[in-house]
């Protein structure tokens, strides 16, 4: 028997964990995390105030200090039953990083203590020579520094029976340059803060502080271990590159809000008892559109902090997942023909006097502020839209972008009916002059028009990649397994820049002698007419909208190798240099390593389909085709006529050729393989990944498989279905 039919028949009596104790979320809530709360229980008034002012003001904390404040955090560490300590980083790897180190030391005359002290919190120097680092540095120069976080607070992993200490820190190199994800992020953050409060004082001197908030929405897979164990493709790549349709998928739209399978409910009770406790504050969970497919969504945080926990929420749903023999998915697209899974990036921007900046006001000023930021966005995605592609560009992502629910690789912004109305408006203006006998435009009544507003947003529009929706603005491009981090960089960066210019012209009209409402609205008006063409309200799933999009000059990257090209442009690196992100040099570093990422992981699913094909499938073909050779010459041997076994003949003649083909393919496909791998240039070389061995023997190698599985016996069949993976848990 296969391994596909152990595994379908455990599935019946396989119950997994039991299901977590039903504990009140506020009794269990940052249990696991050293809150400024506990900080006042564990630390001296001066190691308290000193880490309070870092964490709202962004200001150093001295070494000293330093020391206090990690013995207070080993203190409570320890009162939970923590024994060892790490340092807790986003490398270029896209997944994260942690080296344990023990409390224990020994003394100089051999006493044994635990020890936690301020050097150990502030810094360590990990080994970064097996981390990316895209030439920043050789392997022999390996030496690369973590350096505590304190705006994002540490918390304890518990894994099985032990429990480690996480130091959230960022990852630079010797020479200062980024290898991480969390220090450009910071950066950007920072850029915006500044840019965005000299924007605000223009309406409200009193604001000193705008912080980015971030609610992500995490789709993902759920399949039987059994199951998944049976496919070598999902165990090695997190998708299938074989696998004909089931008869039912997702057409008949019943999964979508659907009643939670028992087994994965108490899945998600368990992974979410952890997240609780680790200060995610998780909100939704919910049945997704395609069969097996789920969601979670939490309540909005800043930026940081929301960009750790999404980090930190995959790490412990993967793990959760095993203790219930389940496995988490998620790659972008894990199965052909239903719906992929996105990460959708729900960003706005606070002020420290608790306004919304997207949200409209109820006053005439208010109502401008939120015009000024809402407008200043889209013309922040119009300039930058290729940076913005860059951002979510990938290998698994190129197989989601465009198809089903997902937004094509064009980006356009959707702002919804009223809104769109509200720039036509203003931009019907453009040859009339503002002055002060005629502020009618200045007082627009959006406070009174919420509800349409709201009622036009309510059915939004789900094939745009940058969609206004309320109050915030919806990032829908970004796949399911990115770091938020890198679209979250772009996205503050850009904004960061846009408000810089939008107050340098607003000044330029105030020396002028232009009042400051009416100077604010001549520049309004003006980015409006500049950026009009990147909004679009209607299907971004037509072909119409590809020739409109081309029409406009929207640039339309659709794979990752050419898509990267925006992080490396003139324009790119004025962009981040200027707002202190990136220099030069960490661009191109983040490029090749980003292209280098691609080529391997197109190279390993060439791999494993040829694998699977030659492995799997053709000796399953292969087989089949002699019974039915075995079966027609029987027939014949006892006399009966052809037309007695003409069926078995017609099968036996498409199964060689379906069998012919997949030999064929994957033989040419190795060569072209052993082509791209010769060249030296990395850019060209995923380029010939993408054209010469993906686009060019993907698709057809997986034709010729799929039919096979359609006509193969299903006894003979090695590799779980369709039906199998998506309905059997």
């Amino acid at each position: 028997m296969s391994l596909r039919f152990d595994a379908i028949g455990g599935i019946t009596n396989e119950t997994g964990a039991p299901a977590p104790s039903g504990a009140k979320i506020t009794g269990i809530f940052n249990e696991h995390v050293f809150t400024l709360k506990i900080a006042r229980e564990f630390l001296s008034d001066e190691a308290y105030k000193s880490l309070a002012t870092s964490i709202r003001g962004g200001k150093k904390i001295d070494r000293i200090v330093a020391s206090q404040i990690a013995s207070g955090i080993r203190a409570w560490a320890e009162s939970k039953g923590v024994t060892h300590f790490t340092h807790w980083f986003q490398p270029l790897t896209g997944t994260t990083a942690e080296k344990h180190d023990s409390f224990f030391t020994l003394k100089s005359d051999g006493t044994a203590i635990e020890e936690f002290d301020g050097a150990a919190l502030i810094q360590q120097e990990p080994d970064a020579s097996s981390f990316p680092s895209g030439g920043l540095r050789a392997t022999f120069e390996a030496r690369g520094y973590t350096a505590w976080d304190p705006s994002s607070p540490p918390f304890i992993i518990e894994i099985g029976k032990g429990k480690t200490l996480c130091v959230p820190t960022i990852f630079v190199s010797y020479t200062g340059e980024s290898l991480d994800y969390k220090a450009p992020l910071l950066k950007a953050l920072e850029a915006l803060n500044k840019s965005a409060v000299e924007v605000c004082n223009y309406f409200d001197k009193n604001i000193t502080k705008v912080t980015a908030t971030l609610g992500w929405e995490q789709e993902y897979f759920v399949i039987d271990e059994s199951l998944v164990n049976a496919r070598p493709d999902l165990v090695q790549c997190g998708r299938t590159v074989f696998g004909a349709a089931p008869a039912k998928g997702q057409q008949l739209e019943d999964h979508y809000f659907g009643s939670i399978p028992e087994r994965v409910y108490a899945f998600m009770r368990d992974y979410e008892q952890e997240a609780y406790k680790l200060g995610i504050p998780l909100r939704t969970r919910h049945n997704e559109v395609a069969p097996a497919q789920f969601e979670c969504a939490p309540i909005f945080e800043e930026v940081n902090i929301a960009v750790d926990h999404n980090t930190l929420l995959m790490d412990v749903m993967t793990r959760v997942a095993k203790r219930h023999k389940l496995v988490v998915l998620l790659h972008e697209k894990p199965f052909a023909g239903i719906n992929g899974s996105g990460k959708h990036n729900n960003w706005s921007m606070a002020t420290d006097t608790g306004v919304n900046l997207l949200a409209p006001g109820k006053t005439p000023k208010t109502n401008l502020m939120f015009l000024t930021f809402f407008v200043n966005t889209i013309k922040a995605v119009h300039d930058h839209a290729d940076i913005l592609r860059a951002a979510i560009a990938s290998a698994p992502n190129d197989h989601r972008l465009g198809a089903n629910e997902a937004p094509p690789a064009i980006i356009s912004v959707f702002v919804g009916q009223y809104l769109a109305k509200v720039l036509a408006d203003v931009e019907s203006r453009v040859n009339t002059k503002f002055d002060e006998q005629d502020e009618a435009i200045l007082k627009l009544d959006l406070h009174r028009s919420i509800p349409e507003l709201m009622l036009d947003n309510t059915d939004r529009n789900r094939t745009s990649p940058f969609a206004f929706t309320g109050n915030k603005f919806e990032f829908r491009a970004v796949g399911s397994s990115a770091n938020c981090a890198i679209s979250m960089t772009v996205v503050n960066t850009i904004m960061a820049d846009t408000l810089k210019k939008f107050k340098a012209d607003v000044d330029a009209l105030i020396e002028k002698g232009d009042k400051k409402e009416i100077a604010i609205m001549q520049v309004i008006q003006k980015y409006i007419v500049e950026s009009k063409k990147v909004l679009f309200e209607g299907d971004g799933y037509s072909d119409e909208w590809h020739h409109e999009a081309e029409r406009r000059g929207l640039p339309n990257l659709k794979t990752t190798p050419v898509a990267l090209d925006a992080m490396i442009t003139d324009k790119a690196k004025k962009l981040f240099e200027a707002n202190g992100v990136y220099s030069h040099t960490e661009l191109e570093a983040r490029h090749e390593i980003e292209l280098e990422k691609y080529i391997k992981k197109v190279q390993i699913e060439a791999r494993i389909m040829g694998d699977l094909a030659i492995n799997h499938i053709l000796p399953a073909a292969i087989k089949y085709q002699n019974e039915l050779l075995t079966n027609v010459n029987g027939l014949k041997a006892a006399g009966l006529p052809e037309s007695a076994y003409k069926s078995q003949l017609t099968l036996v003649t498409e199964v060689s050729e379906h069998i012919q083909q997949v030999h064929d393919k994957v033989h040419e496909m190795v060569e072209a393989r052993k082509v791209a791998n010769n060249i030296e240039n990395t850019r060209t070389k995923a380029i010939a990944y993408e054209s010469q061995v993906k686009a060019k023997y993907f698709d057809d190698i997986r034709y010729h498989v799929d039919k096979l599985e359609h006509l193969v016996d299903d006894d003979m069949w090695t590799l779980p279905k369709y039906r199998e993976m998506l309905f059997l848990r």
